[in-house]
């Protein structure tokens, strides 16, 4: 070597992915802890913004305008981060769920909490799709599983800290404080998350705002109907319009966003050669029953266990232990288990497994179960959702490259999201279905649902836990559906994991 050359500097070491998807799973976990918090507080949101009335399904916009403006967005927000990066979309999202959470807390009316949910949406949309990109774009596919078990052991964790929580805060604080808490846990996680994600390189992507318009009311009218359809009863809304019409008007929108997605010539905003890879078809549709399934039980659960047997909302977190602790705990085996072994081995028996225990819920609501007996059901979901939420977001992206993570990941949420929405919508038009089938004096009592009462009046306990229970039958039978698809899964080829894992190192080589 001559006195003037120089050596080559050592090459840097590569940067572990694992502390950034830390930081980004404490905003997902706020995500997912505000979800489930709301649910258990619903009945004393109810009695507190809504005293006068015995329509559940007013309520339940709590949670409906939440995840319709989550819905709607993800499409884009996952191509704004591949545009913009994951690091800064996420950034800006957390400042708007955050800001919203603290308008949420401070609403005086259902209305206003109603809107206030609604931004919160928006900043949920941006947050959630960056999660999955930066896991696509970061982890080769052999640890996919790994980086996945986590984001499925948070889902799991944050079903037990929510309604854990938001009992605790609702029966001595208020349910205010379940919005408040955001606050605080919001600059943690922006300050993480500046600190620890990594600034990713870019990709050029147009957007498709016809698209984006025509999804977005397509979607509103579909939900907007399933969930009035009840209280109008599916009939006239505006003048000669009806209530069918309007969902029938909804699902021809759909349509005609999909044709013009094929058709398009510039860059569509959902890439249908996505689903060329049957495993992120499949997943999708899976994903979507879990949304609906998991989002819809819930609402009947919580207001069989405060409405109809006189739980506090911390008292009837406690159910949920079990379920909570064993998915969380079960998880990351199931991840690290989904790196070696065919998908479809946990995915069949994790949705068959929730939907069994779902049935057993059903069973057993009535004015005489013991409570403690609700444990039981609440353990063996725990088992099912292990083998659920990770290895289907794994499967869904594991084929993807990276270009196409943050559009893959958008698809994902979306569909996951949707199914939420219509599971949301849904179980509110049945329970007040059910309510008027077994309780048909109930519409004009003077004696409203959640106006304070710690629970029903004894004669009518039986028939209300009735109309909750056969409410039940819905969720169960959406995920034996999703349980059955899941049977065209396949596993994924070593060719196609080698495929990634040149485009994975491609993606991190130049970070």
């Amino acid at each position: 070597m001559s006195a003037t050359e120089q050596p080559a500097p050592a090459a840097a070491p590569a940067r572990s992915p694992w502390p950034a998807l830390w930081a980004l799973v404490i905003g997902f976990f706020m995500i997912l802890v505000d979800t489930t918090i709301v649910s258990v507080a619903n009945p004393a949101i109810k009695a507190a913004l809504d005293p006068a009335t015995n329509n559940l399904d007013n309520v339940i916009w709590v949670t409906s305008a939440y995840l319709l403006t989550y819905a709607v967005p993800l499409l884009v927000t996952g191509r704004l981060g591949d545009r913009f990066g994951p690091k800064n979309v996420y950034l800006v999202g957390l400042v708007v769920f955050t800001l919203a959470s603290l308008w949420c807390g401070l609403s005086d009316s259902l209305g206003g909490l109603i809107a206030a949910r609604a931004v919160q949406g928006l900043g949920a949309a941006m947050m959630t799709p960056q999660t999955m990109a930066v896991i696509t774009r970061t982890f080769p596919p052999q640890n996919r599983g790994a980086a996945m078990g986590l984001w499925g052991a948070t889902a799991g964790v944050a079903s037990l800290v929510g309604p854990l929580l938001g009992g605790v805060l609702v029966d001595g604080l208020g349910w205010e404080w379940i919005f408040f808490i955001n606050v605080p846990v919001g600059v943690i996680a922006f300050i993480t998350a500046w600190i620890l994600v990594p600034t990713l390189p870019t990709h050029q992507h147009s957007f498709d705002i016809p698209g984006v318009l025509v999804s977005a009311a397509a979607l509103f009218l579909i939900v907007f109907g399933l969930q009035e359809g009840e209280h109008y009863n599916w009939g006239e809304i505006w003048g000669p319009i009806t209530i069918w019409e309007l969902i029938a008007a909804g699902v021809i929108l759909l349509i005609v966003f999909i044709w013009m997605q094929a058709k398009t010539k510039k860059e569509p905003l959902v890439p249908l050669s996505l689903f060329k890879d049957r495993n992120f078809s499949v997943a999708n549709f899976g994903i979507s029953t879990v949304g609906f399934s998991i989002t819809s039980m819930t609402l009947p659960l919580m207001f069989y266990a405060q409405i109809a047997r006189g739980l506090t909302p911390t008292q009837t977190a406690l159910l949920m232990i079990p379920m909570a602790v064993i998915s969380g705990g079960l998880a990351p085996v199931a991840g690290r288990l989904l790196d070696r072994i065919d998908p479809r081995l946990l995915l069949v028996p994790g949705l068959a497994i929730v939907a069994a225990s779902m049935l057993w819920y059903a069973a057993l609501m009535n004015a005489d179960t013991p409570i403690w007996m609700l444990l039981l059901p609440s353990a063996l979901m725990g088992v099912g959702q292990a083998g659920m939420w990770g290895p289907l977001a794994t499967t869904a992206n594991r084929n993807l490259p990276p270009r196409l993570a943050g559009a893959g990941s958008g698809v994902y949420n979306t569909t996951r999201t949707v199914g939420s929405v219509i599971g949301s919508a849904s179980i509110a038009a049945l329970i007040q279905s059910r309510l008027s089938a077994n309780l048909p004096g109930m519409s004009t009592s003077t004696s409203a649902f959640g106006s304070g009462e710690s629970h029903l009046p004894t004669q009518i306990v039986e028939d209300f836990s009735r109309a909750m229970a056969q409410t039940m039958l819905l969720p169960t039978g959406v995920l034996v559906l999703g349980a059955v698809v899941m049977l065209l899964m396949r596993r994924p080829s070593v060719l196609d994991q080698g495929k990634q894992s040149t485009t994975a190192d491609a993606a991190t080589g130049g970070e």
